[in-house]
């Protein structure tokens, strides 16, 4: 019985120092942001421990976490020694912490449609999420295509990852 368990014995424990490896993310979401919630399941599917903070005064969360206004989105993370501005995919955020590049952060700027988080329709989008296919009634996901920034120490950017 145990030579049979302990592969899966094994395995579990791989798995969980794999999950340790990974800081845990604080996300600083506006009240009630429904596209929010879904990001952070996102970062959770994908290894991440994630803490949600609503804030009244997101501008004063950004300021103090230096992200520069033209890259601003509706959520703001921290991670490790990183910033991460919008609806960043997980696999952006765990490549940069593993290169331990020298950047403040990652940001996708705005509200694309298809990132993480912003796949399904929410009824605080600003704007339609699905669209209705007319004959059937069914929803189909509209896709942006999107990148994710590198915004460097002195606040410059170079493009990350193209979506």
């Amino acid at each position: 019985m145990l030579r049979r368990s302990l592969p899966l014995l094994l395995l579990a424990a791989a798995c969980a120092r794999a999950g340790e490896t990974l800081p845990p993310v604080t996300l600083y979401t506006p009240t009630v942001c429904l596209a929010c919630i879904d990001y952070a399941e996102h970062l959770r599917s994908n290894g991440f421990t994630v803490t949600i903070k609503a804030s009244q005064d997101m501008a004063a969360v950004k300021q103090r976490l230096k992200v520069p206004k033209h890259l601003q989105a509706e959520p703001t993370a921290t991670v490790g020694r990183y910033f991460v501005e919008g609806h960043v995919p997980a696999e952006d955020i765990k490549e940069l912490l593993r290169e331990k590049r020298p950047a403040r952060g990652l940001a996708v700027p705005g509200l694309p449609l298809g990132a993480p988080g912003r796949e399904f329709s929410s009824p605080t989008c600003d704007t339609a999420c699905t669209m209705l296919d007319g004959d059937t009634g069914q929803g189909r996901v509209r896709r942006e295509l999107y990148d994710t920034l590198l915004v460097k120490p002195d606040g410059d950017t170079s493009i990350w990852a193209r979506h």
